[in-house]
């Protein structure tokens, strides 16, 4: 594994994204996470996820660097496996928290919202989807993502916004469920795992999935008609120029 770091504490996997300073997400972290989460799902001496980055970034959300020079055929495959990718988090059975260790807009906050809790490190974080300012339709799996967790109107409004939330905001219209400080972040996830931990499992883990069943229909619908509407807006003069500034500025960090 290249871009994610795992491992095993007390019945739980932790999964530590490492792909550089940032955690960008690419192809190859896309994979390699889908591939994880799925064997940890069927493996029956863990119990629970834990998915966290590092100091400062949870992660950056998407490559933009990397997807924007991907062709037509690479970028529907990699839009494609993203949002497999989000179905088998959000579908995952076991409890899954996310302990976001720093900024995590974007694809960052997407990884997070597929989670049953997510804890964050104090300190001056954003958190949030701004892929509209972007140029890039945000699918309805996505949405319906964040509507579960903040409700409708104010994933509407959050969304058409482009808005980021610093931390004390995300706790306050609860996207984020606890706020500690950094150095204590993972030892607040493994507390409150072994909180859910300690019911029994197979009650735990039907009366989520009853929970999320009308979420998972909508995250798992077929994605064709809104791929071909967000690749098209991809692709399309206005989206690649904003796109070649972002790349430009994050090139001159």
């Amino acid at each position: 594994m290249n871009t994610i770091k795992v491992t095993v504490k007390d019945r739980t996997a932790i999964i530590g994204l490492d792909r550089g300073r940032s955690n960008a997400i690419n192809a190859e972290m896309v994979a390699e996470l889908s591939q994880m989460v799925e064997s940890i799902e069927s493996d029956d001496n863990a119990g629970g996820l834990i998915i966290t980055g590092k100091e400062g970034f949870f992660s950056a959300g998407l490559d933009l660097i990397e997807l924007y020079d991907y062709n037509e055929v690479s970028i529907r495959k990699f839009w494609e496996d993203f949002l497999n990718m989000v179905s088998v988090l959000a579908s995952f059975k076991k409890p899954f928290l996310s302990a976001i260790s720093g900024h995590s807009p974007a694809g960052g906050c997407v990884l997070a919202l597929c989670s049953d809790y997510r804890i964050m490190a104090e300190g001056k974080y954003i958190i949030g989807l701004n892929e509209v300012p972007v140029g890039i339709i945000v699918p309805d799996s996505i949405f319906q993502l964040y509507s579960f967790w903040l409700g409708q109107a104010k994933a509407y409004r959050f969304l058409l916004e482009g808005k980021l939330l610093n931390t004390e905001e995300a706790l306050q219209h609860q996207l984020i469920d606890e706020l500690v400080e950094g150095g204590s972040l993972v030892s607040a996830a493994e507390r409150q795992m072994r909180k859910y931990l300690q019911l029994d499992q197979t009650t735990w883990r039907q009366s989520k999935m009853n929970l999320r069943k009308d979420l998972l229909i909508k995250v798992n619908a077929d994605p064709s008609d809104s791929l071909d509407m967000m690749l098209k807006q991809w692709w399309s003069p206005s989206t690649r120029s904003i796109l070649h500034t972002i790349i430009q500025n994050l090139q001159k960090k």
